[in-house]
């Protein structure tokens, strides 16, 4: 059971404290990307450099769960400013650091800040929001990405060309602060848990082990590594061990990290089938369509950035429509499916339309991001309704992490196979730093391009349009696997206002 307070909490000073939070963890995977030339021109160090960004998402996808037990035990709040607190501590350490060595470290911690400040921000709402209502304020947390992943490549970029790239962390400093601060005045009428916490140690360190050595091995694939690898094949398998003993362990243990009957619930499970699939597409694509247009077109990082504004345009679109769409009907079932009904189709559409026709390309990448807006927070308006509210925050927390292994996933399968497709064709001998890193391209790819001229480089640009064009019709095909999750979801309705203290 829980308590409130005597005051009801303010739903909006709440609600602007929390969108605070969420795009600043947001910011810092995509405004760090474009700062990475000179971070590793200063400290002379390419082995770490992927790791620079890929640290921070490890870090952020293991907290996630972790977060979410600890605020069903002992209030989302003190979670929220814990959070917050070390992200923003850590962004210091970061804008400090003088080694590669050190940085990575830096990034570690700050994603294991950030990981509580995504995963409890709409744990929060999840607890003061009717799920009727709840589709409307998680679009605009949908909003913060979207804004984040167009305003971090650019301020990255000016930050560091006019600057230095130690700016991209120190500007953390205040914002963080803030929402420090905000948070800590706005959240003091949330419940509170009044029975015993008891703490799944165990649970833990398995969870921590498993998560990690996945995301490790499933980066180094991204970044060119063979899963034949001695090196990759020993993670995926010490993942695989910890994972299962995981599992085992859980389903007997008193108070588990993450509950298993959570995955008997068919309407969760399908849920979180749909978010992954819809991060799959959406992060890929972010970093994989900067690539393409500015190999195919000869466009610069800049400009390659502001490519992708139509994407990042779309999705609080979507999400906006979706939200309220489903606190009208109170059904979530149909929003998903118009949403991965339209996700192929988009896809198909960037990959038949050629990079220079701005204009059609923007269109389809419009619809891509509504297609995405559409699925993300309705999905999880559909998980949360179908949990009680006792696994609010475990369930909340595992659509979060769902949402991150897609993404992690979709960036280092399409990178693969990126990979093997130019090496197959000849165009170029890509290394592994090529597309690892998010945002930024493989140096051998580009420095080809740059040499080649005339006849050479518009039949080199020909092949990597054709690369391209395959690439996303594979894309396309995978979200086939979203559509048939979203076809197989119960049509619930959601609970009214009269529920929410269940």
């Amino acid at each position: 059971m829980t308590s409130l307070n005597q005051t009801r909490p303010d739903i909006r000073s709440i609600l602007f404290a929390l969108m605070m939070a969420v795009f600043l963890s947001a910011l810092d995977q995509t405004i760090v990307a474009v700062s990475m030339p000179a971070i590793s021109a200063q400290f002379k160090d390419f082995d770490l450099l992927a790791w620079v960004i890929s640290a921070y998402m490890v870090a952020l996808t293991v907290a996630v769960p972790i977060y979410g037990k600890l605020g069903d035990l002992y209030g989302r709040r003190r979670l929220m400013l814990f959070g917050l607190g070390t992200f923003t501590v850590a962004s210091l350490f970061c804008a400090l650091a003088q080694s590669m060595e050190q940085l990575v470290l830096a990034r570690v911690l700050q994603g294991i800040g950030a990981g509580g400040m995504v995963s409890v921000s709409q744990a929060i709402i999840g607890d003061i929001v009717p799920p009727r209502e709840r589709g409307r304020y998680q679009g605009y947390f949908s909003g913060m990405y979207a804004a984040a992943s167009v305003a971090g490549p650019v301020l990255g970029g000016f930050m560091t060309e006019y600057l230095s790239w130690r700016w991209v962390f120190i500007i953390n400093l205040p914002l963080g602060f803030a929402a420090w601060w905000v948070a800590r005045k706005t959240l003091v009428g949330l419940p509170v848990p009044q029975r015993k916490p008891i703490i799944d140690y165990l649970g833990t360190v398995l969870m921590i082990i498993g998560l990690t050595a996945l995301l490790l091995g499933i980066t180094e694939i991204g970044q060119g590594h063979s899963w034949r690898g001695e090196h990759v094949q020993v993670q995926l398998g010490v993942a695989l061990l910890a994972l299962v003993i995981f599992v085992l362990y859980e389903r007997r243990t008193r108070e588990p990290l993450l509950p298993m009957h959570l995955f008997t619930n068919r309407s969760a499970v399908l849920c979180w089938c749909t978010i992954f699939f819809t991060s799959f597409q959406a992060i890929s694509l972010i970093v994989l369509l900067p690539l393409r247009f500015q190999t195919v077109t000869g466009g610069g990082a800049d400009s390659a950035a502001l490519h992708l504004m139509p994407l990042a345009i779309g999705m609080p679109m979507g999400a906006y429509f979706g939200g309220r769409r489903t606190s009208l009907t109170g059904r979530y079932k149909p929003i998903i499916l118009t949403g991965a009904l339209l996700m192929p189709l988009a896809i198909l559409g960037i990959a038949f339309t050629p990079p220079q026709s701005a204009l059609l390309t923007g269109l389809f990448m419009v619809l891509t991001g509504i297609a995405s807006g559409l699925q993300f927070p309705t999905s999880l308006v559909g998980t949360q309704n179908s949990v009680d509210m006792k696994d609010m925050g475990v369930a909340t927390s595992t659509t979060n992490l769902f949402r991150s292994l897609g993404g992690a996933v979709g960036v280092a399968s399409m990178s693969a196979l990126l990979l093997a497709m130019l090496a197959g064709s000849g165009i170029a001998q890509a290394d592994r730093s090529m597309i690892g890193v998010e945002g930024s391209s493989g140096n051998l790819l580009m420095d080809s391009l740059h040499a080649a001229s005339g006849p050479a480089l518009d039949l080199l640009r020909g092949q990597l349009s054709m690369t391209f064009q395959h690439l996303l019709m594979g894309s396309a095909a995978v979200s086939l696997l979203g559509l048939a999750a979203a076809l197989a979801m119960p049509n619930h309705l959601l609970r009214g206002r009269e529920d929410k203290d269940r």
